[in-house]
């Protein structure tokens, strides 16, 4: 069942987040990790600044959580992570579903570069890599990060946003531009 997570979740949520985001590891730059991955004044932020948080849940147990924000003229999908226990169960793809059903402006996702599976997911999901000048452009536009998270990170993008922005269509998901 996909519902909106509530401010008592939160310890629940960053269970997930802090047990998911140990992928990492070995991927992304150590010095764009730390232990927890997520705190609870993080996460308090991210909501505070408009991330609605909706998770999966089965039995009473969260198996996967996703934001959605609005920002400017787009929607952004953030912090998506599944439990390390409930990987390729379709998890990640209901609540994707379920969040750009909720969706009416142009979808855009930023995640690491180095975290091929998640870029794999969302490219499998419609999502397109935009070229490396328009998401340092993006980037700085929609997001609140560091230099470094610019340096390592992808955007990918919907077809409404490339609609939108005449962008052509990639000539493969996986384009960087």
């Amino acid at each position: 069942m996909i519902a909106t997570c509530t401010a008592s979740q939160g310890p629940e949520i960053l269970a997930v987040i802090n047990d998911a985001a140990r992928a990492y590891r070995g991927h992304v730059p150590d010095d764009c990790l730390h232990e927890p991955y997520m705190s609870l004044a993080e996460l308090q932020r991210e909501i505070d600044c408009g991330v609605r948080f909706w998770g999966c849940f089965e039995n009473g147990s969260l198996l996967g959580v996703m934001g959605i924000q609005d920002v400017q003229d787009v929607t952004l999908i953030r912090h998506a992570y599944v439990s390390s226990r409930s990987r390729r169960q379709g998890v990640g793809g209901k609540l994707l579903t379920h969040l750009m059903s909720l969706a009416s402006r142009p979808v855009l996702v930023g995640t690491w570069r180095a975290a091929t599976w998640a870029v794999d997911f969302y490219a499998r999901n419609g999502f397109s890599l935009v070229s490396d000048a328009e998401k340092n452009r993006l980037l700085k536009r929609y997001w609140t990060i560091s230099e470094r998270q610019i340096e390592t990170s992808v955007v990918l993008a919907d077809a409404r946003w490339r609609d939108s922005s005449n962008q052509p269509p990639p000539s493969s998901p996986y384009s960087s531009g």
